[in-house]
């Protein structure tokens, strides 16, 4: 079998038999991670397939060891592997401080356009966790990536540029509001329709495909009303014209309730469960960040905004054991073109001691097996670690949180989930 690239059709993805997948290592304790995740990757495909699948690994450089190879952070030929192979998978990443990049995850994402960074966040029974019923948290963050505050457009104050865009607010639009305008810096928070729809119509799409029974535009609507209010709108929009009677839109349950009373609501709530019809609802982000700590098993898939989703997926994190083991995957459902990366930081500290949690690594490992339908192998993978964390063998993170734990070192915790894999 010759290797071969994944393709884009459209009839969606064609996955060869050996696709050649590139990786970026990653900075500081990205080696070790990767070394323990490609382990399990290779060993699950292999265990799934016996041979007859296979991928086929092409290193390409981005952060410091660009930097020190190349003189550039992320050279254009890292950029242009990753739109020629499509799927890639990628450690974390060093941002380079001072001038040129802001964030290297960020330019990665607006150069492929990487619209929708999906974070699916679910507790394994043994791990860590603040909240008492862990087991209640099951959910996938779909958070647009492209827009919001993080486009970047911002001025310093007392800058020509924030200057005349000051006056422009002042004089041209009338703006009252800027307390000390003066002594402030200015950004510019754009969400468009275009943008939020195709993220909120592939939240859906997964919704419907995993057969899961609601998804959650979460929003501060209530204060800004043609950004994230306006994403509100969008989505139930688009939920109704699009997707007809496979969902059901809590406006709808609204109105109801106004024309004929809550019981004839709620009534009309249960048939579109007992029908299998998405429940499309909508939370004011201060009070989600709340409800996913105090009712969690209500929510099952979460559209929203840039900024909202940030906040939103590390909490969520943190409820099942921490950034360590959240998986992430940054994806352009039309082009195809899809990174999965840790979600982590680079903890340069801790660089070649061997001893961090590869989890979030090899989580979105699984991912982007799900991705291109290789789902035994991932299956084998979700098995094998989450087998290893229930009988206590754990890197140190969970370990100094868990009685009578069994500590090993990331390559040693890579291992013990390809014996796991049963």
């Amino acid at each position: 079998m010759a290797a071969e690239k994944i393709r884009m059709r459209n009839t969606g993805l064609q996955v060869p038999d050996q696709p050649v997948i590139p990786f970026i290592m990653g900075d500081g304790i990205g080696p070790d991670i990767w070394r323990a995740s490609v382990t399990v990757f290779d060993a699950a495909v292999q265990k799934a397939y016996h041979g007859k699948r296979k991928i086929l690994w092409k290193e390409v450089l981005a952060g410091e060891k660009a930097f020190n190879q190349t003189g550039e952070w992320l050279p254009r030929a890292t950029l242009d592997a990753f739109k020629e192979y499509l799927v890639s998978v990628k450690g974390p990443l060093t941002t380079p401080v001072g001038g040129g990049i802001r964030s290297l995850n960020v330019a990665l994402r607006q150069e492929l356009d990487l619209f929708a960074c999906v974070r699916p966040v679910r507790w394994y029974h043994g791990a860590p966790s603040p909240l008492k019923y862990p087991d209640r948290v099951n959910m996938v963050i779909f958070r647009e990536n492209t827009e919001d505050i993080y486009a970047g457009i911002e001025y310093m104050f007392d800058t020509p540029e924030a200057k005349k865009f000051l006056h422009f607010l002042t004089d041209e639009l009338g703006v009252k509001k800027i307390r000390f305008p003066e002594t402030s810096s200015l950004g510019v928070k754009p969400v468009s329709k275009e943008g939020s729809e195709r993220l909120i119509r592939s939240a859906i799409q997964y919704t419907i495909t995993h057969q899961l029974p609601s998804v959650t535009l979460v929003h501060k609507g209530n204060i800004m009303k043609f950004t994230e209010g306006a994403f509100r709108t969008w989505g139930y929009a688009l939920a109704k014209n699009e997707f007809g009677d496979k969902v059901y839109v809590w406006p709808d349950w609204e109105a109801t309730k106004r024309e004929k009373g809550e019981e004839a609501a709620n009534n009309e709530l249960k048939l579109a469960k007992a029908q299998n019809r998405i429940v499309i609802q909508d939370a004011i982000a201060d009070n989600f960040l709340q409800q996913i700590l105090l009712n969690p098993q209500d929510y099952s898939v979460v559209a929203t905004l840039n900024l909202n989703g940030d906040y939103i997926s590390d909490a969520l994190a943190a409820c099942v054991g921490g950034i360590g083991i959240a998986p992430g995957a940054n994806i352009n459902y039309n082009t195809g073109h899809a990174v999965f990366e840790a979600t982590h930081g680079t903890a340069p500290r801790f660089a070649n001691t061997d001893s961090m949690n590869p989890s979030s690594l090899i989580l979105s490992g699984v991912m982007m097996l799900e991705y291109i339908r290789w789902k035994e192998a991932a299956h084998l993978i979700v098995k094998g670690l989450s087998t290893t964390i229930m009988r206590k063998t754990m890197t140190i993170d969970f370990y100094q949180q868990t009685e009578g734990a069994r500590l090993v070192r990331c390559s040693e915790f890579g291992n013990e989930i390809v014996k796991n894999m049963g």
